[in-house]
């Protein structure tokens, strides 16, 4: 399964794996809700990800809006690969929707 949620991690941790597409969007989903609700706020991890198809990229921008609506804190663990990048220009969006809270990753 390429969403595991690691609630053990403090903060919790979302990991992304391989490729992330429209068969894996319900889950992906359930999870962002999931870590919202919780109102404590995650690490997004995509170091291990190969690949996120439009639905993947627009699930995180849903995320990272919601949570920035309610104060929570949604925030990248580790670098972006680039083909991560290229795929969220690709499907229109200028930047990645989380920024790193120690540096610009996301604002890039």
């Amino acid at each position: 399964m390429p969403v595991i949620f690691d609630r053990a991690a403090t903060p919790a941790v979302l990991r992304l794996e391989g490729e992330v597409d429209i068969a894996d969007a319900r889950r992906l989903r359930e999870i962002l809700l999931e870590a919202l609700g919780e109102g404590e706020g995650a690490r997004i991890s995509l170091e291990t990800a190969t690949g996120l198809d439009v639905t993947a990229i627009q699930l995180l921008w849903a995320a990272e809006r919601e949570a920035r609506a309610s104060g929570i804190v949604l925030a990248l663990e580790g670098p972006v690969p680039p083909p991560l990048r290229a795929a969220v220009e690709a499907a229109g969006f200028g930047r990645f929707p989380f920024a790193d809270s120690g540096t610009e990753e996301g604002a890039a």
